[in-house]
């Protein structure tokens, strides 16, 4: 098996007629053109990985693993879901409040975790309603693991018009009861939080780690894709409350595409060329993603 990125990005085949799929979520709204021979729906690659060619992705065979570990592609494509419902619901940063959860001890209790943000979701609601302000909110609560196995919680809270401000000290304080300290964070130059976010969540900085050893400020040290493995098998890694909105999926024509995105800016593209061993070309896939955020700012 042979997967390769294609140069420049050739849209081979690709006319007006032709049938694309489309995913919007909120201002992101991608584009995926698929060329495939006939055949079955998956080629085994060796005992532990097969390619779907529907999908046109590479994924792991869940041997009955023990641990998120021996089964990462099951984290990444639960991050890649959580990614589109981020972007699907956000879609003005001044709508939300993105809030850290963190705590004194180790926290490695996943149902004790989520029964402190129900609670702080309740304290919440209540507070904004005594304060005369907007209490009708939705939320996505997502879980980060730490290289030593604690937990803490990133918390977007997403209201229907500009979200309130409040005081961070108090969050830590009065909703968040002294549990650890907590960090609301603006992602005011964001244009996909959703990516942003779910990179955040998988990549592992290695400073606090380095700093720790060395007692020393050191250089930038992230490695894409590392904090994967530490998801054990089982644990929910995100909830959302009942209005969280999923994806638009649906297929049209490559024409009716083009006026879809007629308002918004192409910014990131790629094609994939899936080969056999013999070389002979299974499918080509392009994926184009577009932002109406962009386009306004130009």
């Amino acid at each position: 098996m042979k997967i390769e990125r294609l140069k420049h990005n050739p849209k081979i085949g690709l006319n007006a007629e032709s049938e694309v799929s489309i995913k919007e979520t909120g201002n992101q709204t991608e584009v995926k053109y698929s060329i495939r021979n006939a055949g079955g729906n998956i080629i085994k690659i060796d005992k532990d990985h097969y390619y779907t060619i529907k999908d046109g992705e590479v994924k792991e065979f869940n041997h009955n693993a023990i641990t998120r570990k021996d089964n990462k592609s099951s984290v990444k494509r639960t991050m890649k879901n959580l990614r589109d419902i981020i972007n699907t619901n956000i879609t003005d940063y001044k709508k939300i409040l993105f809030i850290t959860l963190t705590y004194k001890e180790n926290m490695t209790d996943t149902k004790q975790l989520y029964e402190d943000v129900k609670l702080f979701h309740k304290k919440l609601k209540k507070y904004l309603i005594k304060e005369n302000l907007p209490s009708d909110f939705e939320f996505i609560s997502t879980i980060e693991v730490q290289r030593r196995g604690a937990y803490h919680i990133h918390d977007l809270i997403i209201w229907k018009t500009k979200a309130p401000f409040i005081n961070n000290d108090f969050i830590s304080k009065e909703l968040w009861d002294n549990k650890g300290f907590t960090k609301t964070k603006s992602l005011k130059n964001v244009d996909n939080i959703g990516m942003y976010l779910t990179a955040y969540l998988t990549d592992l900085d290695l400073n606090e780690d380095m700093e720790r050893l060395t007692g020393k400020k050191v250089a930038k040290a992230i490695v894409k894709g590392a904090r994967l493995k530490l998801y054990p098998k089982g644990v929910r890694i995100y909830r959302c409350s009942r209005g969280i909105k999923r994806p638009i999926t649906y297929k049209t024509t490559e024409e009716e595409a083009q006026k879809i995105v007629s308002n918004s800016t192409l910014v990131y593209e790629k094609t994939l060329r899936i080969a056999n061993c013999e070389d002979k070309t299974i499918n080509i896939i392009n994926y184009r993603n577009y932002n109406r955020i962009s386009k306004k700012k130009k």
